[in-house]
């Protein structure tokens, strides 16, 4: 491996997930085994001479990288990740920056079309708005949820990150949990998170006014069964 702080930073991840997985302690025989030959590997190229350094390192490293890109499938109590896996498969389908409808695409999508020029039309514009809006605060409940798996995840992201392993689906939304985290409690102002904050506000309070007239249209509604009510 040419690189040699690259090939420093996956050592340091080959013997984190040699940790992780345990040498002696691990009743799961598959992780000790996984174990032990990352062990063996790593100890080979940490004493190789010059003349075979650069292939017991090739070997080595490939063969770290390619137990990382099985992280996954990891057992379980082993996997990186693995108090994240739940918010991470919700947190994917939920960033508001996404143009994909959440709710009810199909049928919105062959409603836009029949419904142009239509009071119908303004209305499902506004269906767009309040699928956004929903993802946005149910993105920020889930966010808060989150944070204390993305601390003890931070480490792991470190090491993925000094290893070269930038490719990892876990860690783009990692980081999409922390640029939300930065929102959401300040940090370093840039006009570019200024207008998305402003964005977000204006946003939830449309979000707001359009509740308060459903909420009241239903208070309505209550009124008039309690008149009806009353009056048998």
């Amino acid at each position: 491996m040419a690189d040699s702080a690259q090939f420093d930073g996956v050592l340091k991840l080959g013997k984190q997930l040699v940790a992780e997985l345990g040498l002696d302690q691990s009743a799961d025989t598959l992780g000790r085994w996984m174990a032990h030959y990352i062990a063996e590997l790593i100890h080979s190229a940490e004493i190789a001479n010059e003349k075979d350094r650069d292939e017991q390192r090739s070997k080595c490293a490939s063969a770290i990288l390619e137990l990382w890109n099985h992280h996954t499938a990891m057992p379980n109590g082993k996997r990186p990740f693995q108090d994240y896996e739940p918010i991470l498969r919700t947190l994917e389908s939920l960033d508001p920056n996404s143009n994909i409808p959440r709710y009810f695409r199909p049928a919105r999508e062959a409603a836009a079309k029949q419904q142009k020029n239509t009071e119908s039309a303004t209305w499902l514009d506004i269906t767009d708005g309040l699928d956004y809006t929903a993802r946005l605060l149910i993105c920020f409940c889930l966010t808060c949820a989150a944070q204390d798996a993305a601390d003890k995840s931070k480490e792991w992201v470190a090491l993925a990150e000094a290893a070269g392993t930038t490719n990892d689906g876990y860690l783009s939304v990692i980081r999409f949990v922390s640029n939300e985290v930065e929102l959401s409690d300040g940090g370093t102002a840039t006009n570019e998170k200024r207008k998305e904050i402003e964005n977000r506000i204006k946003r939830l309070e449309d979000f707001s006014n359009l509740a308060k007239i459903l909420s009241d249209r239903l208070q309505a509604k209550l009124d008039t069964i309690a008149n009806n009510q009353r009056k048998v």
